[in-house]
């Protein structure tokens, strides 16, 4: 049996006392509640576990991509638990098909199982090419229409846990529903969709947003678009929390609106990395002054981490406790996680271990710590 002591944050509130687990899994958590207000008030030298970081998003880390195959995603993978992500989608790009199903052999048994000193690998994020090729974003041209069989042929290579698609196209409403009969979650995201298109993508199934306001249309008083959709009807949504993407005062409109809006990096093979070229998919992109751009200032995902989204959304005005069920909890609840994403006995021991500036100290990711400088 193994303990961390501090303030510990479970479904009930924060718990100043201790974490026990064992084989993996927390066995115990003993002490005395406390309110939040006690913790930020409280004895300075006591840390703070909140349960570890879940990103849905991520395209790539440490210099990696996961489009390239080999030994990329074990790179990306590690990267990311350094900053307190302890599970993760791999993120794939709209590319020819045969490039993805070549990455979707080389992630297949990273999904299978986790190597030592890495985040959990839970599948795949179907990021295209099954998107409206006026919208890609940073996204390559390769957007291609989308059937049932083709993507259970993808599924059949490497779980696919998430699935973005633009619901305006010719028969994707029918796919929506499909898709969402056979097991698949599926996201609206790189899309030239209505309001209506979005509001009937939901009803077919659809379940959540991709990196909303980004490669969508957007909102205005008479077309609502996209994000219309979503303030008005969705309970989960993806948002890019790095400042860059998405203005703080949207992000507080989008906070008030849908109760479980949940943070994702969408992070590229620049983040952990100086400024400088990498790739991109089939893409070249450049990292300077903290953000990742295509030749033509495109911004082509991101530099974030995870523990600086929660320092972002703690910057934003919210609480504590609010912050890391949106870098956690939430996703967790909208894959389906009910042993992830909180910190109570039988869940897994994923563990992030801050200071009182929200800096990562200690990282556990199934009971394993993680080597912070050289994971």
């Amino acid at each position: 049996m193994t303990q961390l002591e501090g303030f510990v944050l479970t479904p009930q509130g924060f718990v100043r006392g201790r974490l026990e687990h064992e084989q993996g899994r927390i066995a115990g958590i003993r002490g005395t509640a406390v309110s939040e207000s006690e913790v930020r008030l409280g004895a300075h030298e006591l840390p703070l576990l909140l349960p570890g970081f879940i990103d849905t998003h991520v395209h790539g880390g440490g210099g990696r991509d996961t489009m390239e195959g080999a030994d990329a995603i074990s790179a990306i993978s590690r990267m990311h638990a350094r900053h307190g992500t302890t599970s993760l989608l791999a993120t794939t790009m709209t590319a020819p098909l045969d490039d993805i199903r070549r990455a979707l052999r080389a992630l297949a048994p990273v999904c299978e199982q986790r190597e030592t000193g890495a985040a959990r690998v839970l599948g795949v994020h179907l990021e295209g090419p099954y998107i409206n090729p006026g919208k890609l974003g940073a996204q390559p041209d390769f957007a291609r229409t989308a059937s049932l069989a083709e993507i259970q042929a993808l599924h059949a290579l490497a779980p696919l846990r998430l699935i973005t698609l633009a619901p305006e196209l010719p028969g994707y409403l029918d796919l929506v529903s499909q898709l969402s009969a056979a097991g698949f979650k599926v996201q609206i995201g790189h899309s030239l969709g209505t309001y209506e298109d979005g509001v009937a993508a939901l009803e077919h199934g659809a379940s959540g947003f991709t990196h909303l306001f980004n490669a969508m249309t957007g909102l205005h008083h008479r077309e609502p678009g996209l994000v219309g959709a979503a303030l008005a009807h969705a309970r989960f949504s993806e948002i890019i929390p790095d400042l860059l993407h998405v203005h703080p005062g949207a992000m507080k409109v989008a906070l008030r609106a849908i109760p479980c809006l949940f943070c994702v990096t969408d992070s590229t093979a620049a983040a952990g990395m100086p400024d400088g070229e990498y790739r991109l998919g089939r893409h070249q992109v450049t990292k300077c002054m903290g953000g990742v751009r295509l030749a033509d200032g495109t911004l082509a995902g991101s530099t974030l981490t995870m523990d600086q989204a929660l320092r972002n959304l703690v910057g934003l005005g919210l609480e504590i406790e609010d912050a890391s069920r949106r870098v956690s909890t939430h996703a967790a609840d909208y894959l389906g996680l009910d042993e992830r994403g909180r910190l109570q006995v039988g869940a897994w021991a994923d563990v992030v271990v801050l200071n009182r500036k929200l800096e990562l100290q200690r990282v556990l990711v199934e009971g394993d710590e993680i080597d912070l400088e050289n994971a």
